[in-house]
């Protein structure tokens, strides 16, 4: 069973930046693609950045296009969320997940980091 670890959240003033990190337990090699979403009190969880293990290939939806890069790390196993001038929209718990290439069923999900932007 693979787990997945995310960290990197905390307090962070507007116009700042963290970055997230998401670490699973296995190897998940071409069999999975690696996604970051995100959740605030009242909110659906929204997609934030996709990233495919092999070819690199990314997505971010439009509210954070342009200030957040998400990238992996083959080498380490890890994959990261760089996230910069934050806005006070952007707090939420930010959860890393594991989308399956066959099913596209989001298998497995990280605890969840929380991320505040003070204005």
């Amino acid at each position: 069973q693979v787990q997945l670890v995310d960290s990197g959240g905390g307090l962070v003033q507007a116009g700042g930046s963290l970055r997230l990190s998401c670490a699973p337990s296995g190897r998940l090699f071409d069999s999975y693609t690696m996604a970051w979403f995100r959740q605030s009190p009242g909110k659906w969880r929204e997609f934030v950045a996709g990233i495919t293990w092999s070819a690199g290939v990314t997505a971010y939806t439009d509210s954070v296009k342009g200030r957040f890069t998400i990238s992996r790390d083959n080498a380490k196993n890890t994959v990261y969320l760089q996230m910069t001038s934050l806005k006070p929209e952007d707090t939420a718990v930010y959860y890393c997940a594991a989308q399956s290439v066959a099913t596209y069923g989001y298998d497995y999900w990280g605890q969840g980091t929380q991320v505040t932007v003070s204005a």
